[in-house]
Order: C-alpha cells, then sequence, then structure tokens
C-alpha cells in the first residue's frame, strides 16, 4: 500500500502539472475504478476457487510494472492523456484482483469472532501506509524527480511477493474440505443477488458502500493538488503531503479508537450514522479556505470513513455463506471500490464545470441524504421484526 500510494502522489501531481484539467484527474479516477465495477464478482470467484496468495503475488507483479511503466514515461517525457488513463486501468485492475484474496486471508486468518477487529487492525497498516505513501512520494520526488521516484517505488512491492512464497494461509486453509467452487458465469449473477437478498443487512450495507463511492469515494483525493493549489502550494511541498495525507492520518486515529473503544463499535444502524456524518463533513471541507481547518476535516472524514466501511465489510463477510464467500466479497467491491468511477463524474467532471468545491459539496450531499433514507428504512424493518 505503501508503493500504491507513493504512485498515487506522484502520478497525480505530474498530471496536474501537465495538464492542469479537473476532467482528466476526474477520468483518472474513473479509468481507476472501471475495473473494480466490471470483475470484483470474478476476482471474488476466483478467490472462492484458487490459492489466494498467488493472486495476490500476480496483482502485485501487475503494479510493479505499471510503475516501471509510469518512470520510462516521465523519464522520456513522452507522457499523455491516453497513457495515464492506460495505466491507471492496469493499477486498478490489479487492486481489484488482490482485494478479495486479501479479505479472505484475514478470514481465514482469524475466523467470524474476530473478523471486526481484524478488519480494524489491517486498516490500521493499510492507512498508515497511505499516510506514509504521501511523505515518501513526496520526498522522492522533491529528491529524485518523478522519473527515478517511480523506478525505486518498483522495489517497494518485493518484500510482500517473497513473503507471500510461504506464508501458511491460503484463504481456505481453515475450511472443511469441499469441491472447489465451479467456474463462475455471469448467467450465474442473478442467482447470487438471488443468495444475497436473503440477508437484509447484507443489502443495506452494499447500498451504502455504493452510494458513498458513487457520489464522493475518493476523487476529492486526485483533486488534491487543485485544493492545495487554493491554500497557496504552486509546486510540491510539504503543504501538499500534509494535504493529501490528513485523511489516511484520521483513518488510522478511528480504526484505533474502534479498537481500543468497545461503545463506538457498531452494526448496520451505526454504519449509516457515521456514513451520514462522514458526507456532512465531506460536504463542508472545499469551503474551509483556512488550511488547518481543511486538514482537520480531511482527518474527521478519515475517522468516519474507517469507522462506516469496516462495519459495512464485516457485516457482509460474517452474513456472507461461506462457499460464496469470495463472490460476495466481490460484489461488495463492486460497490464499495467500483462504483468509485462514478464519483470521477460527479466530483470530477462535474467540478470541470461549475467549480471543484460545489461539485465535491453537492455530491456529499447526495450521500447525506441517501443515508438518511435508509436510516428511515432501516428502523423501519427493525420496528416491523419487533412487532
Amino acid at each position: 500500500m505503501t508503493a500504491e500510494s507513493v504512485e498515487h502522489v506522484i502520478s497525480y501531481w505530474v498530471i496536474f502539472d501537465a495538464f492542469h484539467s479537473p476532467a482528466l484527474a476526474g477520468f483518472a479516477v474513473i479509468s481507476h475504478w472501471v475495473p473494480y465495477l466490471l470483475f470484483s464478482v470474478y476476482a471474488g470467484a476466483l478467490a472462492d476457487r484458487f490459492d489466494c496468495r498467488r493472486l495476490i503475488q500476480v496483482a502485485k507483479g501487475l503494479l510493479m510494472l505499471a510503475s516501471l511503466v509510469w518512470a520510462v514515461l516521465f523519464l522520456t517525457g513522452t507522457i499523455r492523456a491516453w497513457h495515464a488513463a492506460v495505466l491507471l486501468m492496469v493499477h486498478g485492475l490489479a487492486g481489484m484482483l488482490a482485494s478479495p484474496p486479501i479479505q479472505l486471508i484475514v478470514h481465514d486468518i482469524v475466523g467470524p469472532e474476530h473478523l471486526p477487529s481484524a478488519i480494524r487492525l489491517n486498516a490500521i497498516s493499510r492507512y498508515a501506509a497511505m499516510l506514509l505513501g504521501p511523505a515518501v512520494g513526496g520526498g522522492l520526488m522533491v529528491v529524485l524527480g518523478p522519473g527515478v521516484a517511480l523506478l525505486v517505488n518498483v522495489l517497494l512491492y518485493l518484500p510482500l511477493i517473497v513473503f507471500l512464497v510461504r506464508f501458511p494461509y491460503t484463504g481456505h486453509s481453515g475450511e472443511e474440505a469441499t469441491p472447489r467452487p465451479p467456474r463462475f458465469r455471469l448467467a450465474q449473477t442473478r442467482q447470487l443477488l438471488a443468495e444475497v437478498r436473503t440477508q437484509p443487512p447484507i443489502v443495506t450495507m452494499i447500498v451504502l458502500a455504493g452510494v458513498t463511492s458513487f457520489f464522493v469515494g475518493t476523487a476529492f483525493q486526485a483533486q488534491m493538488p487543485e485544493f492545495a493549489h487554493h491554500h497557496g502550494s504552486e509546486s510540491v511541498d510539504v503543504w501538499y503531503s500534509v494535504l493529501f495525507g490528513a485523511n489516511a492520518a484520521g483513518a488510522v486515529i478511528g480504526a484505533l479508537l474502534l479498537e481500543t473503544i468497545p461503545a463506538l463499535q457498531g452494526g448496520a444502524r451505526a454504519a449509516i450514522v457515521c456514513a451520514a456524518l462522514w458526507g456532512a463533513v465531506m460536504a463542508v471541507f472545499p469551503f474551509a479556505h483556512h488550511y488547518a481547518l481543511s486538514v482537520a476535516l480531511l482527518a474527521m472524514a478519515g475517522i468516519l470513513n474507517i469507522a462506516f466501511t469496516s462495519m459495512a465489510q464485516a457485516l457482509v463477510q460474517v452474513l456472507a455463506p461461506p462457499r460464496l464467500r469470495g463472490r460476495v466479497v466481490g460484489l461488495f467491491n463492486t460497490a464499495m471500490l467500483g462504483l468509485r468511477a462514478g464519483s470521477g463524474l460527479t466530483v470530477g467532471v462535474l467540478g470541470a464545470a461549475i467549480g471543484i468545491e460545489w461539485s465535491l459539496a453537492l455530491s456529499a450531499t447526495a450521500v447525506v441524504l441517501v443515508a438518511l433514507a435508509l436510516l428511515v428504512a432501516d428502523t423501519r424493518t427493525q420496528a416491523v421484526a419487533s412487532s
């Protein structure tokens, strides 16, 4: 994750510096997340069938290739807009392939009882790496320049690839011996949706993840050079790196709080409330023109984001049928990660027309409204169930 974050920090800045186009930054988000939208369920099916360690190794190999090609384009000065789109799609394809295997391995290690805690602890390491990435990426750019920095970044993927060679968990080692699930076909999607509908909390969490991702997602990160520019950053500097990393810092703090204070841990309703609060914070952020306030709001958004995403992910994995866990996780990833492609439109492309501040604020407000509607629906469902 540190290597992936370094690549994003460098590539987003170079795209901004070369093209100064909010629309292109929005398309960068779209092209990165489209593979999640189209193929996450298939990746989950592969995780159900094969050794999850090998799938992760293949994914990290693709990420090494993407960093290497970025480096060559930067060093030769031949970067074009379509290059950026293709490389971001390769990056997204690799991330999509690795996501279900990682989640199944975590479940394999701890089992259902400790899964919510394991998801939060895993998130701490992930977001800590995302926090470290901007510092490392910004420092490498200042010292070495973008091209050489990406060559160095290629090496950061190697330790995990080597570590997985003898890692004892496959994603299936804790399961009873059962026949390998059949290959997933498109016609089976309807059957998968039918099985998911028998668990209303899974449906609610998928909808919640999809709404937050489609309207806001991580599109504001791709626009961070523009927000940094509004605060006076004319080049790669510590202010840009701090602004970029503030959201990840908040996520680390949030994961630690959730892990140490049981009263903050909750189920579906708590996830919906946290998502609504997250949308409200993101709606305010673009109009906070004081630098310290912007950083504080991004950190608060990170705390709320890790809260509702970890709750939603844990519910989905615990309630999913064991034989279909990878596929259900893939379906959840389609909503939580794949629909982030839509945020490239709602924040980036729309921002080119009405300004980034207003596009982010309006998109975040839509999240609040839908979350409130889900909360009302959940309250009514619970009332009917108890009567």
